[in-house]
């Protein structure tokens, strides 16, 4: 089957599946604790222990929910989306995810390699051939002169999704590379091929495989997608797998009629001894604008409701409500760790590697929750965004976990570490 053929035949199965879709409701209401497996006294404390951080100004308002079985045990929210409205946090409300955009990417690049579009050990320079020269960075003086050199070969497409393909992020970092990334303003870039130009001229930090270094990769794998699909990647995003799976609040910008929804971003003033609303970043495209970037790594908004439908749908092994999104081969890749023992870190920029947690296909991995010092299960997979939100899938129990919160910056002295707290509650109220 030629390439266009196999992209069209896509598209229709699609836009086939997507019709029943629209009106997907679950998770809509809770079906109780013990329906879920969980004992009543946990779920009470675990509300309880949500809303008290966000009584304490933690954060403004945070929206929870946790499921294992398909069941709902709890779905709760507290606290206000905008301080500067007093505007009230609603599960209804939506969030910039940042981060948790990654494993999105990773799940459309996913579906590509299911098509026979690409392989794991293909360079990356052959889906994007600006890669083909690529060089690297083998060391930096105080004036931040680097010496470069050719690696000794190309980066390949498990590297990417792994984050030991050796690119940069800026996001932290005071070498040239990632020095290169903030001056070209890469994030910043007006579409993916303006990005893809950018990265082209960057060097690479070090030998392909040699690291782990949280980066660029994941922006690059929605250029990849966009490409081998032959649509724009969001196009890609919407009809293969957001209207299938009944996503309908997650694109790359808040539409006008649901900027009610849309919760802003709380930091800490110390000054003041109280929460404040951070202004919108004047470098950046605002989220109102349905052209800014279609940033693979951080670049969607969404409702808790349908981030709950699209972990439901990995926890199911790439399926949900009779529509098939991936094989359980495929998700299974994708939680298992493929770095070497020398590499195995996943916590983020400037984070030390985490005991028995490894990466799979833009998850973090919790192999060895002994290690972890986590009660988690075996293969236990989970990430985050900038502003907090974050979540977990645990295979084991047939669960997983999201919380919702927009916050940035300073915390509040003796804050809590609300992703503990949550953790180790469900945990002890676990039914076994």
């Amino acid at each position: 089957m030629n390439h266009s053929l196999r992209i069209l035949l896509g598209a229709l199965l699609a836009f086939s599946l997507a019709l029943p879709t629209f009106a997907a409701t679950w998770p809509e209401s809770e079906d109780g604790a013990a329906s879920a497996g969980f004992t009543e006294e946990g779920m009470e404390e675990l509300d309880a222990a949500m809303r008290r951080i966000v009584a304490d100004q933690d954060v403004a308002g945070m929206v929870w929910l946790l499921a294992r079985n398909g069941k709902v045990a709890t779905f709760d929210h507290a606290g206000i989306a905008r301080i500067d409205d007093d505007a009230p946090m609603t599960r209804d409300s939506l969030f910039r995810i940042y981060s948790m955009t990654k494993p999105v990417t990773g799940v459309a690049l996913m579906m590509l390699h299911e098509e026979g579009l690409w392989e794991f050990d293909d360079p990356v320079s052959k889906h994007v051939p600006e890669f083909a020269d690529l060089k690297l960075m083998v060391s930096y003086d105080d004036e931040g002169n680097a010496e470069l050199a050719e690696p000794s070969r190309h980066p390949n497409m498990r590297e990417l999704l792994n984050h030991s393909a050796g690119f940069g992020y800026g996001l932290s970092g005071q070498d040239p590379v990632n020095n290169a990334f903030r001056e070209s303003r890469v994030l910043a870039s007006s579409d993916l091929d303006q990005l893809i130009d950018r990265v082209a001229e960057i060097p690479i930090l070090f030998e392909p495989g040699e690291e782990w270094y949280y980066s660029v990769a994941v922006d690059i794998q929605g250029y990849i997608v966009q490409k081998l699909s032959g649509m724009r990647f969001g196009e890609f995003l919407e009809q293969r797998m957001f209207l299938p799976l009944g996503m309908n609040d997650t694109r790359f910008y808040v539409q006008e009629q649901d900027r009610p929804r849309f919760a802003e971003v709380h930091n800490w003033d110390a000054e003041r001894g109280a929460l404040v609303q951070r202004p919108h970043r004047a470098d950046r495209p605002s989220y109102l604008d349905p052209t800014r970037l279609e940033s693979g790594g951080g670049g969607l908004v969404s409702s808790t409701h349908d981030y709950a439908r699209f972990l439901q749908m990995l926890v199911n092994e790439g399926e949900l409500e009779g529509i098939r999104i991936l094989t359980p081969e495929s998700v299974r890749i994708m939680r298992t760790n493929s770095l070497r023992d020398e590499l195995l870190m996943a916590g983020g920029p400037d984070r030390p590697g985490v005991p028995g947690t490894g990466f799979g296909v833009d998850f973090a991995v919790i192999f060895d929750p002994a290690a972890a010092n986590s009660p988690q299960g075996a293969g236990t997979y989970y990430w985050s965004g900038a502003a907090g939100t974050w979540f977990w899938i645990d295979p084991v129990y047939d669960m997983f976990w999201i919380g919702m919160i927009q916050a940035q910056g300073a915390r509040r002295p003796g804050a809590a570490n609300m992703r503990n707290v949550a953790r180790d509650i469900i945990y002890d109220s676990l039914i076994r």
